[in-house]
C-alpha cells in the first residue's frame, strides 16, 4: 500500500523537527497510541490499539529513524505485531520545507499488512490509514501551534 500526502504545520521547522523526535507528542498524536518510549537516539518502541473496520487490535512495534538531515529529512522504517490480527510493517519518507513561519511536511508511505488485517482488503485499509494520517496531522497541527505560541 502507497499513501503520500503534504500538510502545512504552523511552525518553523525546526520545532516541527523537535515535536517529530519527542516521544510524548508522538504519543498525544497517533491515534489509539497507549505507550511510546525511546530506546536510544534515533528508536522508539509503540504500543497502539487500532481498529481497522470489524478488526481491533493491539499492536506492538518499533520505528527507526534513519538517513536524518537536521532539520530536514529522514526515513521512518518499522514494523508492528498485532497477534492474531496480523501485522504492519513499512517505511516512510519525510521531508520538511520551510513555508514563511510555517513548515511543510510531505511524506511518502510504502506499508505492508498480513493476517486478518490484509482480509480486509486495500481499499477499506488505505482510507483508514489516510484517516489516521488524518488524525495525526490534525492533533499534531494544534500542538505545533501552541509550541510556537510560546
Amino acid at each position: 500500500m502507497d499513501l503520500s500526502g503534504e500538510h502545512v504545520i504552523p511552525a518553523d521547522r525546526k520545532t516541527v523537527w523537535q515535536l517529530l523526535n519527542d516521544p510524548e507528542i508522538l504519543r498525544q498524536c497517533i491515534p489509539g497510541c497507549e505507550e511510546v518510549e525511546a530506546e536510544g537516539e534515533d528508536r522508539f518502541a509503540a504500543r497502539v490499539v487500532l481498529k481497522l473496520g470489524p478488526v481491533k487490535a493491539k499492536f506492538a512495534g518499533s520505528v527507526a529513524l534513519e538517513d536524518r538531515v537536521y532539520p530536514e529529512s529522514y526515513r521512518i522504517v518499522g514494523e508492528g505485531k498485532g497477534g492474531i490480527a496480523g501485522f504492519a510493517k513499512g517505511a516512510a519518507s519525510v521531508q520538511l520545507h520551510e513555508d514563511g513561519k510555517a513548515t511543510r511536511l510531505v511524506y511518502s508511505v510504502d506499508a505492508q499488512v498480513g493476517g486478518k488485517i490484509a482480509q480486509l482488503g486495500s481499499r477499506l485499509i488505505k482510507s483508514t490509514s489516510a484517516k489516521l494520517a488524518d488524525q495525526f496531522f490534525t492533533r499534531f497541527c494544534e500542538i505545533a501551534a501552541a509550541n510556537a505560541a510560546q
